[in-house]
Order: structure tokens, then sequence, then C-alpha cells
């Protein structure tokens, strides 16, 4: 006999409003739908009411973890419709504050996943080192969640001093190094509650179009930063670590991974940044009519905006999202088919949900 058990729209294990209806036999799920849309905020609407300055304001909002990602889209597809060029220390401070919120957000990811094992000691442990990542990103901006750091032709801010910032990064990825990565990869609660469990099959990952870190876990090599360069990521030399397991560790262990290549990113960002200008200056500027599109590898996986503009208009006509949660979240219904009804938290953990960013 299969009955129904709601996940959600509130639920101690998932603090966010999206709900799973899970058909069950005894404690093993059979089958799964998911429901979104409990929230409505109406950011893109919202958009088209803004000006050039305003909507950028308003798009950093659309999400307090990857604030930043958001605005770098943005401003990239901007800069298509006025033909401006950011200066190249202008792209080399994008990539720290980029790297940097990456880092912010997978060790935010990686408390959440170890509170939900059980792992309390794991999961006071990332929250202290989350405080020192957005430390880092306070001493660059001035403040710990949305930065204010792009605009049309650069950015707002200078790395007064890089060398400092880059001691700061050093401290942090000696720590990772010495706790949180031997823990999550060795430890006997992080390999029983995550091995096997919540499997997607790179044949599966494909037919759902995942994308970031979900996608790399499931042994698709795919990574922006990599494929379609943009800022200075050009000039970088990192690895895009990818395995080929598809379940809860593999997932984990991407996510490790990617904390210890942003470090050598940002060592590279901060030792290499060229000196000059940091953004094209107060000049007007102008759009030309049409639509720009720009796709950037958030922490989660691909961020695509795609810009509208009128001609002589103040405001953009359209402004519309696409997030990497809207993307990864219908393979949660495969990833749980066959999984104890005591794993789905973890398994719909796993994909790193972002709901603020997916109701905009």
């Amino acid at each position: 006999m299969s009955y129904k058990i709601p996940m959600g729209p509130y639920h101690p294990a998932l603090e966010e409003p999206y709900k799973l209806d899970l058909i069950c036999e005894g404690e093993t799920v059979r089958d799964a739908k998911l429901h979104i849309g409990f929230n409505f905020r109406g950011i893109e609407h919202l958009a088209e009411t803004r000006n050039y300055i305003q909507v950028i304001a308003l798009m950093e909002r659309v999400c307090g973890i990857c604030s930043n990602i958001h605005t770098l889209t943005l401003c990239q597809s901007m800069e298509q419709l006025t033909g401006l060029t950011p200066p190249p220390r202008a792209l080399y401070i994008r990539v720290v504050v980029a790297e940097l919120e990456r880092l912010h957000s997978h060790v935010l990811w990686a408390g959440i996943a170890a509170k939900l094992m059980g792992f309390k000691t794991m999961f006071m442990t990332c929250f202290e080192l989350r405080e020192k990542v957005m430390d880092v990103l306070q001493a660059i901006s001035g403040n710990r969640v949305n930065y204010s750091m792009n605009r049309i032709g650069g950015v707002n801010r200078d790395i007064d001093d890089p060398l400092a910032v880059l001691a700061m990064v050093q401290a942090l990825e000696r720590e990772m190094v010495r706790t949180v990565i031997p823990i999550f990869t060795t430890s006997s609660t992080a390999r029983s509650r995550c091995a096997g469990i919540g499997i997607l099959t790179r044949e599966k990952a494909l037919s759902c179009g995942v994308v970031g870190p979900t996608a790399r876990a499931s042994g698709l090599p795919q990574d922006l930063r990599r494929d379609a360069p943009y800022a200075a990521y050009s000039e970088m030399e990192f690895n895009v670590p990818v395995q080929p397991d598809g379940d809860v560790r593999a997932r984990l262990l991407v996510r490790a991974l990617e904390i210890m290549e942003s470090c050598k990113i940002l060592r590279q960002a901060l030792t290499k940044m060229p000196p000059g200008e940091i953004n094209t200056g107060d000049a007007k500027i102008v759009f030309a009519a049409g639509t720009a599109t720009s796709r950037v590898e958030a922490p989660r996986g691909e961020v695509m905006y795609s810009v509208s503009w009128k001609q002589d208009a103040k405001n953009p006509s359209r402004v519309h999202v696409r997030t990497p949660t809207f993307a990864n979240m219908p393979s949660v219904r495969w990833m749980v088919l066959g999984a104890r009804l005591a794993d789905t938290p973890l398994i719909q953990a796993s994909i790193d949900p972002c709901y603020s960013c997916t109701d905009r």
C-alpha cells in the first residue's frame, strides 16, 4: 500500500517555500511530485519600471547569497547594449568578488548539509569559516551581504591592498585543507549518510539539463568560467572538479574541491591584478535598441540574463532571469526514487536549492 507524504512548503528540514509530494511504500520513496511558485515577488516586472542604475540595485536583491553574480550578469548584458568594455583591473576585481561569493555559498551549503546529516560539530565549523569569508567581502566592499560592486563599465570600488586580502584568503585555505575537506572526505558519518544515496546518472543529468556542481557530480565536465570565459577568467589557470558517481557524496566532493580551486583563482587574481582605472567613468550611457544576453557560472551553476531595451527608453522593456535552481529542481524527482524517506531532506538539499532566485 502506498501513501503520500508532503515535504514542504514549510518543513523543519527545508526552510524555503517549495513542496515535494513523496509517494512511499513503507519507508521507500516510489515517486515524487514537485511544486513551486508559493511566493511571487514580481522583481522582473519591477525591473521594467527602473532606470539602469536602479535596476542594478533591484536585481542584486534577487538573492542574498549570490547577489554579486546577479549584478555581474546583468551588467554584462547592459554593457553589450551600450558598447562599453570594463578596464582590465575591473575585470580582475569582478573575478575576486565572484570567487569569494562562491566560497561563501559552498561553505554555507556544507554547513547546512552537515546539519541535515546530524553532524552538528561540522555545522558550527563551517559557519565559523563562513564568517571569515564574509569578513573578507566586508573588507573589500563595506558590506557582508549585498556588495554593490558592479556597475555598467566596471566596478564601484577598488581593492586598495590586494596582498592583505590574499593573506585572509590563504588563512581560509589552510583551514579548509586542515579541517573541512578531510572531515567531509574521510569521516564515517559523511560516508554513511551520503555514499550511494540520491544517485543522478550521467544520462539522466543530461536529459534533465542540470547545471553547476549537480552536473559535474554526475560526470558532466561543464563550467562557463572555462568553456565560455568572461571577466578575467581566460587568464586564470584552474581545474574543473568532476565526479562520476552522481550521489550526494559526489556533490559534496565537487563543492569541496571547487573551494580549493576558488582559492587558487583568488591567489592568481590578487597577485596579477593590473593597475589602472576600475570603470569607464561617469559619461552619459546610451543604450542601443535590442536584446542582449549574458551567462555566468554562479555557485549553483549557469545564470542567464536577457535584457531588452527600446530606442530612447529610460528603462528596460524586459529583464528575464534563468537561475540554476530552476534548471536543477526537476532532477530531485529522479534522485529520490528508491531512496529511504529519512534521506530525502539531505537529497533535495544536495542540489543547494535557492528558491529566492526561483520565485522571483
